[in-house]
């Protein structure tokens, strides 16, 4: 039924041949079917190239899908790969940004602590620091007033020295002051201050001179012994200082070194959620990109499939009717 079909479609055409292909046949008017099977091996070896054509063009695209599809899908892989290992190391750099956190906090509170306590040693050493220096002026005061005392009464000149404002100052020490020698001789030491044994006090007695001398040298040990105390007490302060300083130092590089990391890691971890995000997007992007291409190669299959067939049965209608015409019988 194919070829009788072709083969009436055929002898329709020269009926559609304009006048001029008509002249230019007239070598094969006597037998016009001649010149139909040469039209229809013209025909058969056209589908052929077409064919050929074809064939080539659809195997560049099954070649593209084939390395289109294994290149998407080495890249999904490796998203699918990469994206639970970056959110592992972004969860273990987030816990490390925690823990420097809480070294930085725990470093930054045993500094405040070291310099409260520095301030606190430095203003006890400073009100230290006033009533030594408040103690010595007294000492040396009251050392040099006994001094002249003593002194004024070896020379003979009593007198003139109670009138002074040392002797004044020696009287309210002596009133005010205790100690060993004061507590023992005040009464002795005040009538002579107070000017009650007479300006004709002979120093030769030696008694008051003495208890001065006692007095003084009980005051420059008790100066000593200030200047003493205060020499251990700037020691003290010094060695609190130098340990406190090189505490601090050493919390303070601590520190610095926890701000950095602490900075590198949100660094980090900012830039590891965006190439997640980023994954995630291309991984999408992927996966769509690969559905369309195995959907349209698939299409593009079933329509290879229907073209070959229509071509195949071209050529069998071809060749079955070249082979009718070409018959010495129909010739």
């Amino acid at each position: 039924m194919r070829v009788a079909r072709l083969v009436v479609a055929i002898f329709a055409l020269p009926r559609a041949l304009n006048a001029a292909e008509q002249r230019e046949a007239t070598s094969f008017a006597a037998n016009p079917i001649r010149k139909v099977v040469t039209m229809l091996q013209a025909m058969q070896t056209k589908v052929v190239e077409e064919g050929k054509k074809e064939t080539e063009l659809y195997d560049r695209f099954m070649c593209y899908c084939k390395s289109g599809s294994s290149d998407l899908s080495k890249s999904i892989d490796a998203a699918e790969a990469k994206i639970p290992a970056s959110e592992s190391a972004i969860k273990g750099a987030e816990e490390s940004k925690a823990q420097r956190e809480a070294d930085l906090r725990g470093g930054q509170d045993g500094r405040g602590d070291a310099k409260a306590t520095m301030a606190e040693a430095t203003a006890i050493r400073e009100k230290e620091a006033a009533a030594y220096a408040a103690t010595k002026a007294d000492y040396e005061a009251n050392i040099a007033a006994i001094g002249k005392a003593g002194a004024a009464l070896e020379q003979g000149v009593a007198g003139a020295f109670l009138q002074t404002g040392t002797a004044r100052a020696l009287q309210r020490l002596a009133v005010d002051m205790s100690s060993p020698v004061l507590d023992e001789h005040r009464e002795e030491l005040l009538a002579f201050l107070e000017g009650k044994q007479g300006s004709d006090y002979a120093p030769q007695s030696g008694q008051i001179i003495g208890i001065l001398k006692q007095l003084g040298d009980e005051m420059k040990k008790g100066l000593a012994e200030a200047t003493a105390a205060e020499e251990g007490a700037i020691k003290m302060f010094e060695d609190l200082a130098a340990a406190k300083g090189k505490e601090i130092g050493a919390v303070t590089a601590k520190i610095e070194s926890s701000l950095d990391r602490v900075g590198e890691l949100g660094v980090a971890i900012a830039q590891k959620k965006n190439d997640v995000v980023d994954t995630q997007e291309a991984l999408a992007a992927d996966k769509e990109f690969l559905a369309n291409l195995e959907k349209s190669c698939s299409t593009k299959t079933a329509e290879w499939e229907a073209r070959k067939t229509t071509r195949a049965d071209e050529l069998v209608a071809l060749a079955d009717t070249i082979k009718v015409l070409n018959d010495d019988d129909a010739l």
